[in-house]
């Protein structure tokens, strides 16, 4: 059967784990399938990857060590997440949950964000489910003591060796039975956490992997987006792959049910932003009135022979050969942030996504491009709502106007809401 199922009172969309083995083939030939898929092939990558692009992720990874708590910020260093209720914005409630206590703060759009996250073999998340808290994919808070949190580093700069290989372990368990964090990347969840910070909406971006089969994160979540609970508050994202022939038709489907921005992956995907099947995406993009939304420059996790999919240099002719559509550079281009920077100051329809930058480098940006197109996003669940309110928060203590363009107006010019 692979009807929608009732599950409390909502739809749960998609064939259930046992639907996807009894179909005659075996768990084996299933897993082999799975692993062929793009986003999961471990052979060598045929985009080239020099000394040089090597050498420089290992040269910003030094030097960000070197320089983190030298800023104008000084030391930003704190225990876990609830330690930011240090800060002067902050404060821990009942439940020990961070609140934003800040009484001008703008109404926040937060354009990067996503659900729970299940693939291939796994049963699909519940998506309407309340957990008595969220388990996040760096999550500082789930162990005694704290892990330290340092704002002044990029982001992913936090995680341990055990941090890693947790994430590694739930992206297995998300591929066959299910990710026990997932199933805490929920509606309810993510809105209770809005609520408690300030985020008024929040853009959801799904990640179409490529998967030979149990690959319909965009379904499933366009669906629950058009629930009472979720349709005020949760902005209706896509993805399409590349690679799938089908890309086109599923893009002008999308459109037609709300998506109002498209996910591209290139290390997910493991496809260049400037391959010939990824600027038909755009060109149809361009006809639909969406934003694009890259995964832009390497975060430093990923595995190598994925690395090379996001080097600065394949994100250029798109900006350039497409003009009229906007382009979000997510995580301001990650570790190589210098070069993205660069480029979205030579193209006026490139935006940068400021999660996951530190600090001091978040200031640079804006000392160096301006804010006028700088956006605030969180990459909710692997990271809390808080975590990057917290830099904005910083960096712009004393400068309303600048504050209120990073945490909500230029959202609004992108995404043309109007709201």
């Amino acid at each position: 059967m692979t009807t929608p199922r009732d599950r409390g009172g909502h739809r749960e969309l998609g064939p259930s784990l046992e639907d996807r083995l009894d179909r005659g083939v075996d768990r084996r030939t299933l897993l082999r399938a799975l692993l062929a898929a793009p986003a999961l092939a471990s052979c060598g990558s045929e985009v080239p990857y020099s000394e040089a692009d090597r050498a420089l992720l290992d040269e910003q990874r030094s030097a960000e060590r070197e320089r983190a708590g030298r800023g104008p910020y000084g030391a930003q260093r704190y225990s876990g997440y609830r330690g930011l209720a240090d800060l002067p914005w902050f404060e821990l409630d009942e439940r020990g949950r961070l609140v934003c206590t800040v009484a001008d703060l703008p109404p926040v759009i937060d354009i990067h964000a996503h659900l729970g996250i299940s693939l291939g073999l796994a049963p699909d998340v519940d998506l309407f489910q309340r957990t008595p808290r969220v388990r996040y994919m760096l999550d500082c808070d789930d162990r005694e003591p704290p892990c330290d949190v340092d704002l002044d580093v990029y982001i992913n700069g936090n995680f341990t060796r055990r941090d890693l290989w947790e994430l590694r372990w739930e992206a297995v368990s998300g591929l066959l039975w299910g990710g026990a964090a997932a199933a805490t990347h929920t509606i309810p969840n993510l809105l209770d956490e809005m609520d408690a910070v300030g985020v008024e909406r929040t853009l959801i971006l799904p990640i179409a992997f490529g998967l030979p089969f149990g690959d319909d994160l965009t379904e499933r979540w366009l669906e629950a987006l058009q629930s009472p609970v979720a349709r005020e508050r949760l902005i209706p994202g896509a993805s399409v792959h590349p690679q799938d022939p089908d890309r086109i038709a599923k893009l002008r489907d999308y459109a037609g049910r709300g998506a109002r921005a498209v996910k591209i992956h290139p290390t997910m995907q493991r496809v260049v932003p400037d391959a010939p099947e990824a600027m038909e995406i755009y060109e149809v993009c361009g006809e639909l009135g969406l934003s694009v939304l890259f995964h832009a420059g390497r975060a430093g996790i990923e595995p190598e022979s994925s690395q090379p999919y996001a080097l600065p240099r394949y994100y250029e002719a798109p900006l350039r050969e497409f003009p009229g559509v906007q382009f979000v550079l997510g995580h301001a281009g990650a570790r190589d942030v210098e070069a993205m920077v660069e480029i979205a100051r030579r193209y006026p329809n490139a935006w940068l996504d400021v999660h996951g930058q530190g600090v001091t480098v978040l200031d640079e940006m804006i000392r160096g491009a301006g804010s006028e197109r700088l956006l605030f996003g969180t990459d909710w669940p692997f990271y809390p709502l808080a975590a990057t309110l917290a830099k904005v928060l910083i960096v712009t203590e004393g400068q309303p106007a600048v504050r209120d363009a990073i945490l909500r107006e230029n959202a609004l010019r992108l995404l043309r809401t109007g709201a």
